[in-house]
């Protein structure tokens, strides 16, 4: 792992850096994960008794289109669509259950509403677009939901203990919403479904630009971000910017304007404290598209700058699915990486501030 991440404007003679490369903390490859939806406007759902998708009856599938075709005609974009079948599945796998749970014993239908007035009739929950609908209205109603992570929206309509039950439905949902749509868009760079875009694999723009050891002046090697071309601090500020919203020039976050106080975010040495300046959260537990934060000499990173990633994929044995850039050792560094790595080797985890840390 390299970590210069230098500044803008930085001079090409500063010394390569050399690093332990983590070996002790990646326990196994990481698998390929499917790619996450763009955000686009609101498809419907074509559904015929000759439908199939893999793992699925027709009654679920008739379900889910119910789902999608409630938020077409609410002009839901596709990423509250996919949302709203997330839930389904979480609560009841897409099924119209007529009986509830030990949290709920009054909870009823596709989503496990409850018999407390906000959600219609008896009826009205064991009718699928009624009680989908209703869902979404309430889903639409949360400030800012598009910008959080697909279970924490969720989590926001439904207010279950667990803010995180839903996560692992997300890519089910995903397939579904394709599967059963009849309108078209790319599961390719998607900028605004999971946060920091994790299924999307190396879709870094500048992955074929000069590091800044081969380039002729320091500013050539800078990237639109103000850091160096494929270094791990610019890979996790594109992600980040991804996840705000902005995947494209002008970019919204970039080295020299993060900061508020008028200083530069710099390596990965001084991601903590710009966090911290910002009044962004952090913590120790490790969420989706959360950047990763290794202080000088942690887990074997550069003792002199550390290392930043960001969260892929979160499992339940206590290990993240990392990915970044410049984590590798020669002829392989300064290109895209991902390893396993156990939850308490990172120094920190930093939170965007649509992200939560689960107590």
């Amino acid at each position: 792992m390299k970590s210069t991440g230098l500044l803008t404007g930085a001079v090409a003679s500063v010394p390569v850096l050399s690093l332990g490369l983590m070996f002790a903390l990646v326990l196994q490859p990481a698998g390929a994960e499917p790619a996450s939806a763009v955000c686009a406007p609101a498809v419907s759902a074509a559904f015929g008794g000759n439908a199939a998708v893999e793992g699925y009856s027709a009654e679920q599938l008739k379900n889910a289109a119910a789902i999608i075709n409630a938020g077409d005609k609410l002009n839901l974009q596709v990423k509250g669509q996919m949302i709203s079948v997330m839930v389904a599945l979480g609560e009841s796998g897409l099924r119209v259950l007529n009986h509830g749970d030990s949290p709920g014993l009054d909870s009823r239908g596709l989503f496990q509403q409850r018999d407390n007035g906000a959600w219609g009739s008896y009826a009205d929950r064991m009718d699928p677009t009624i009680s989908a609908t209703n869902f979404i209205k309430e889903l639409q109603k949360v400030e800012g939901w598009e910008l959080l992570e697909p279970t924490l929206a969720g989590n926001k309509v439904q207010r279950n203990a667990d803010p995180y039950h839903y996560q692992k439905y997300w890519p089910e949902a995903v397939k579904l919403v394709q599967a059963l749509s009849d309108g078209k868009f790319s599961l390719e760079g998607s900028d605004c479904a999971i946060p920091g875009n994790t299924g999307a694999g190396d879709d870094y723009p500048w992955k074929d630009s000069p590091i800044w050891m081969q380039a002729g002046a320091g500013a050539a090697a800078a990237s639109p971000l103000g850091m160096f071309y494929r270094e791990c601090v610019d890979f996790a500020l594109w992600r980040v910017n991804q996840q705000m919203g902005s995947s494209s020039a002008p970019f919204k976050f970039l080295n020299g304007n993060f900061r508020p106080d008028g200083q530069k975010l710099g390596s990965a040495l001084t991601w903590k404290a710009g966090w911290d300046a910002k009044g962004w959260p952090t913590g120790s537990v490790p969420r989706v598209g959360a950047v990763v934060w290794y202080a000088p000499g942690a887990g074997g990173a550069d003792p002199t700058f550390g290392h930043v990633a960001v969260v892929k994929e979160v499992r339940d044995d206590g290990t993240y699915v990392e990915e970044g850039y410049n984590g590798n050792p020669p002829p392989d560094d300064h290109n895209y990486y991902t390893r396993t790595v156990s939850s308490d080797v990172p120094s920190a985890f930093l939170y965007l501030p649509t992200q939560e840390e689960k107590a």
